[in-house]
């Protein structure tokens, strides 16, 4: 701008100069999206000062030699003014004016009116981006690193469109600029010329005008080029439909690749070219060019669309895999090789929406994602028996007819009924039943017996299996998953137990032990909020769950007597109970070890109990003093599984209570004012209590 400047080193500089803005183009048109050129507001900047450098420069020049001749000012210029203008500089004024209208009011104007949208949309959407990144981080979508790459990206997206916003003002400003520098040319040069250098008004306009258009179209060709590149830049939008990572013209040309697109452009253009006053010879050309693309495309379309086999690689025989040998799964259901037609795809594989409509319901009713399952064959079983296996041990299994239907006697089978088939029995229940024709099932549910198909008969033997060993299938990663997605919406109460004082190890051996005692974690928040409570007293794994389970006292009687009904309670004699507790202590793990004799009484008695009830009346529970509760709890599960085990300090205060019986104590003694009967008027839950 301040140091002369060569006339040779004008045109190098005026060709650099053209050729640094074509490269801005093409660096603007080739980006997968605008950040890949993030760059470019300082490059527009640079190119900017650049140009107006060369254009003070140029004015310099023409100012000063403009008297020498029209060479004096360097070729470029010289041959910008007399081949694109023809040596007339009027024309050439009106195409400059031509170009600065494109320029300015087109497409600067819009590239700066889309800058502001984009940038202001840009910073309104920051927070929520940035929440959006906080919540994949929290539900385990993302881990941190990814999280940190997301929120520079979100920050440099906000950063570029702010400063393409301020950059957009550059070019328009060069615009005015070269207007400004164009009128100081002429005017500046028709006076110098007349005074300076005693031209005549005509060889004056002649010289000075052709040079200073000349200079201004050099200077406003690369100035037009950044105009359009910085458009580009700002009204690209990234789209990875079609293809991740795709530049513009890849974008444009497979937008414009369907065939649809082209067929009414060739009707249209044949239908004009059919008017007699049209140029046929132009728009029949057009309008056959426009229906061979849509053909070509169409061609492309249909040649996609078959899919391409290929053909599979070849194995190598003497090649062992680790999935050959190893089984991932957690439940296995193995088939004998005649029941394989139940998990056939081309007879619907009606097995395996047996399974997992299995595997939806053991969800919904544990409260975690239950593993998936897996079906296959056994080679070695007999050929209509299966198994089901969990971790690799045989739970049960049975013989089932995949062609018959099993027809199962549940006590409402009308007594000398003529139903004929193979005697069996029920795998889940052990009722009797029988192995019959399909074209039977009307007959057999005629005579009172319920029918099912062999892959029902699996699935509910598996999930017979299965409900009663919910502890066994929640393992870390279950967990997990459950504590991933407490997180979105109860993050503060999370952040009291894990991972801090309880570890994922110590969280799921404590769930588990809730499982095992019969407590579905499906509403984790209040079990959560519990554990949060516990852990405040202790972290020994035995005291957390007896602190959690008087907590949740409500919610384990509630599971089988409403809080308005009265619990049967079965309780132990004050000597019998007091010779558990102070008797013998398994070393392992400290609990009281009932003898074999008095364990076989109890068990029987509560069971004979359980009996007497019925299967329609609420369950018998058994209150026992804390020390005593898990060795009972642990030979009732054997003995009376549907009797349920509670300490006194489980029982909900406000629970009313009917005291079934007395184990242990003397007939006479059944009956004692310290123990409240159904008619009593005093509070049983205090009465217990005592």
């Amino acid at each position: 701008m301040i140091v002369p400047v060569p006339a040779f080193v004008l045109d190098v500089s005026f060709v650099l100069n053209i050729a640094l803005s074509l490269a801005v183009l093409m660096a603007a048109m080739n980006a997968r999206k605008p950040l890949d050129f993030s760059s470019f507001p300082s490059v527009l900047l640079f190119a900017t000062l650049l140009r107006l450098a060369l254009n003070v420069a140029s004015t310099r020049v023409v100012l000063v030699h403009g008297h020498e001749g029209e060479e004096a000012a360097g070729k470029v210029i010289e041959s910008f003014g007399r081949f694109l203008i023809g040596g007339n500089f009027a024309v050439g004024i009106f195409v400059f004016l031509i170009l600065i209208i494109i320029n300015l009011v087109v497409v600067t104007k819009g590239a700066g009116r889309v800058s502001e949208v984009s940038a202001r949309f840009t910073l309104d959407a920051l927070p929520g981006k940035q929440m959006a990144i906080d919540a994949d981080l929290a539900a385990g979508l993302l881990t941190a690193d990814e999280a940190k790459a997301r929120r520079r990206e979100v920050a440099t997206e906000a950063d570029f469109y702010g400063s393409m916003d301020g950059s957009s003002k550059f070019v328009k400003g060069d615009a005015i600029a070269a207007l400004l520098i164009l009128g100081v040319n002429i005017v500046a040069g028709f006076c110098l010329g007349m005074i300076s250098h005693g031209l005549s008004a005509g060889a004056a306009a002649q010289t000075y005008i052709t040079l200073a258009i000349g200079d201004a179209l050099v200077a406003q060709v690369p100035a037009l080029l950044l105009s359009i590149a910085a458009a580009v830049i700002v009204t690209r939008v990234a789209d990875d439909r079609q293809g991740e990572g795709r530049d513009l013209a890849a974008q444009i040309g497979g937008q414009f690749a369907a065939p649809s697109t082209w067929l009414p452009v060739g009707v249209v253009l044949a239908a004009i070219g059919l008017i007699p006053a049209m140029p046929q010879s132009v728009f029949l050309p057009a309008a056959g060019l426009a229906l061979w693309i849509w053909r070509t495309m169409r061609r492309r379309q249909a040649l996609a669309a078959v899919p391409v086999v290929e053909a599979p690689p070849e194995v190598d025989p003497a090649r062992i895999d680790l999935e050959d040998v190893s089984d991932h799964t957690l439940v296995t259901i193995e088939l004998g090789y005649g029941l394989v037609q139940l998990v056939d795809e081309r007879r619907g594989s009606p097995l395996v929406s047996r399974v997992t409509g299995v595997r939806k319901q053991l969800s919904q009713t544990f409260g975690f994602i239950v593993p998936q399952f897996r079906v296959r064959d056994a080679l070695d079983m007999p050929p209509h028996e299966y198994r089901v296996l969990l971790g690799g041990v045989n739970l049960g299994g049975a013989v089932v007819r995949a062609d018959r239907i099993l027809a199962i006697d549940a006590g409402e089978a009308r007594p000398g009924h003529t139903l004929r088939g193979e005697a069996t029995h029920d795998p889940s229940f052990g009722c009797p039943a029988l192995w019959i024709d399909p074209a039977a099932r009307d007959h057999a549910i005629a005579e009172g017996f319920l029918t099912v198909d062999a892959g029902t008969v699996i699935a509910t033997h598996l999930n017979q299996l299965l409900t009663e060993r919910a502890q066994d299938l929640l393992g870390p990663d279950q967990v997990k998953a459950l504590v991933d997605a407490l997180k979105i919406h109860s993050a503060g109460l999370i952040e009291t137990v894990h991972p801090q004082p309880l570890s994922l190890a110590a969280l799921t051996r404590l769930l588990r032990a809730l499982l095992e005692d019969g407590i579905p974690i499906a509403h984790p928040l209040p079990i959560f909020a519990s554990i949060g409570r516990a852990v405040q007293q202790t972290l020994d794994h035995e005291r957390l769950v007896d602190l959690l389970r008087a907590d949740l006292g409500a919610l384990i009687v509630g599971r089988i007597c409403p809080p308005h009904e009265r619990l049967p309670v079965v309780t132990l004699d004050v000597a019998l109970e007091t010779a558990i507790i102070q008797g013998m202590v398994d070393p392992a793990s400290g609990q009281p070890v009932i003898e074999p004799d008095l364990a076989r009484m109890i068990g029987e008695r509560i069971a004979a109990l359980g009996a007497e009830r019925g299967s329609g009346a609420v369950p018998l529970t058994l209150v026992v003093q804390p020390r005593a509760r898990r060795a009972l709890a642990a030979l009732l599960r054997l003995r009376a599984p549907h009797c349920l085990v509670l300490s006194i300090s489980e029982l909900p205060p406000t629970q009313p209570i009917e005291v079934v019986d007395v184990v242990g104590a003397p007939l006479a003694e059944q009956a004692v004012p310290g123990l409240p009967q159904p008619d009593s008027d005093n509070d049983p839950a205090e009465s217990m209590a005592a």
